[in-house]
């Protein structure tokens, strides 16, 4: 459910930002790309395999939100936005409540919403078998029974 939910909310995140052309130093870009540049280099610096592993998924995830704005209406790219973020807000409360029982991290600190994209990546890491140092860190840990 984080998979989807986060890849869904940053595509939404990305859509309308992919629609205003900017020229940086000559060059012209998207207000998506300056805007998910910071980022990644906080994720690059928090983890530089992590980092690059989100690094990739942002190049397509850019890729797929220029080609949806330049195939589709203004009106039909802010429906798709919107139901991203219904399906990505829905994604996460459901794999919060049901799978998980317990509330998202980000309502307690708003800044983890950016560690979402980063956890997603770690856990995917793990399952492939190439960060083991991490599955000890997100390793589940069962609640006490002790109230």
């Amino acid at each position: 459910m984080h998979v989807f939910g986060i890849v869904f909310l940053f595509l939404a995140a990305i859509l309308p930002l992919s629609l205003w052309s900017i020229t940086v130093f000559g060059f012209q870009t998207s207000a998506a790309i300056i805007a998910v540049v910071p980022v990644l280099v906080y994720w690059f610096l928090l983890d530089f395999a992590l980092g690059a592993g989100i690094f990739g998924a942002a190049v397509v995830l850019l890729s797929v939100a220029a080609v949806i704005v330049d195939q589709t209406t203004t009106a039909g790219m802010w429906s798709l936005t919107a139901i991203l973020i219904v399906v990505g807000v829905a994604s996460q409360i459901i794999g919060h409540r049901v799978f998980e029982r317990r509330q998202p991290a980000l309502v307690d600190n708003p800044t983890h919403l950016l560690l979402g994209p980063m956890f997603v990546m770690a856990k995917l890491f793990i399952a492939l078998g190439f960060r083991r140092d991490l599955a000890i860190i997100i390793q589940v840990h069962p609640q006490s029974a002790a109230s």
